[in-house]
């Protein structure tokens, strides 16, 4: 059997192992492959494993040993699921592996926003501190997290593990979810999205994307905001309409956002945020962690060897 991996590198940047791959057969890995490429390095697979690498129906109908698409995350827009059903090939994902990462990466830019570390750090360095009157100063004024409610939009296991990390530092939850007489928890409150914005210190976004919910916070939402609270995406960058979003920090509707996610990743150039003010923007790096890759890895490891004795698992077509 055959397994190649069109686009490698975002899994395993160098810190990992692929010898698992092994155990079924020979493999193949290139770091990544461009568009046109596609079809004659995956032409020999019998699996192909891929992330973000896209597998329209085009692309399918020109892999006749194609088998088994084991997708290495957790979204798969990138692959044609009709197409891929109509030839009988099983497409199969990964989820729940990076909950922890995600939740942690929250933090880290929500301290960001209120402690701001780094620009303290680098205050100190230009030597403001060495010439300073009294013992401490802060550059700006520092929100204590503790009593501060914290809004989360979309409820899942992301959702839910934030939710332990905020009631960790002392905040009160409120959420939207689809769900909520399933996912009560003691002290998250479910209340309606114009209230989550209406109410929250900070908000946290974790739904899936969908045509329902595609720039959903835009101009409307954010007025509602009071112009001392945060916003965060670790979801996905098509819930903002970013244009909305520049100029509501332009003008002060909120007090900052810290965003993992954009609604192009890599952006173009001239993206409307990278020059926003009070923007924190990292490169989609929240599910990153070396433990959430190393889960990711074996997931998918687990997918091929169900795949081998008959028994797909984790199968979306």
């Amino acid at each position: 059997m055959k397994i190649i991996a069109l686009d490698g590198r975002t899994l395993n940047p160098g810190d990992l192992s692929w010898e698992g791959l092994s155990t079924f057969g020979e493999y193949e890995i290139h770091d990544f492959t461009p568009k046109e490429q596609v079809v004659e390095r995956g032409r020999p697979a019998d699996i192909l494993l891929v992330n973000k690498v896209v597998l329209g129906k085009n692309e399918l109908a020109q892999l006749p040993n194609l088998n088994c698409i084991c997708v290495t995350a957790t979204g798969y827009n990138n692959v044609d699921l009709q197409a891929a059903r109509e030839r009988g090939i099983p497409v199969c994902n990964a989820v729940g592996y990076s909950t922890d990462s995600v939740a942690q990466h929250v933090f880290a830019l929500l301290l960001a926003l209120t402690n701001k570390v780094y620009q303290h750090h680098i205050s100190v360095q230009a030597g403001e501190w060495q010439r300073s009157d009294d013992f401490a100063y802060t550059l700006h004024t520092l929100p204590e997290l503790a009593g501060k409610i914290f809004g989360i939009y979309g409820f899942g296991r992301i959702g839910q593990r934030v939710a332990d990390l905020a009631q960790a530092f002392g905040m009160k939850i409120l959420a939207t979810h689809k769900h909520p007489e399933r996912d009560a928890r003691p002290g998250v409150e479910f209340v309606s999205l114009e209230a989550l914005f209406e109410q929250s210190d900070v908000i946290s976004l974790h739904a899936p994307l969908s045509e329902a919910n595609r720039e959903i916070v835009n101009a409307q939402l954010l007025q509602r905001m009071k112009t001392t609270a945060y916003l965060i995406n670790t979801g996905r960058g098509g819930l903002i309409q970013e244009a909305d979003l520049k100029l509501a920090l332009q003008e002060g509707q909120l007090a900052g956002a810290a965003l993992d996610v954009l609604s192009t990743e890599p952006p173009k150039e001239g993206n409307v945020l990278i020059s926003a003010p009070n923007c924190i923007l990292t490169p989609h790096l929240a599910w990153a962690s070396l433990e959430a890759r190393q889960r990711l890895m074996d997931i998918t490891l687990n997918n091929i060897r169900a795949f081998q004795a008959g028994a797909p698992q984790n199968v979306v077509n």
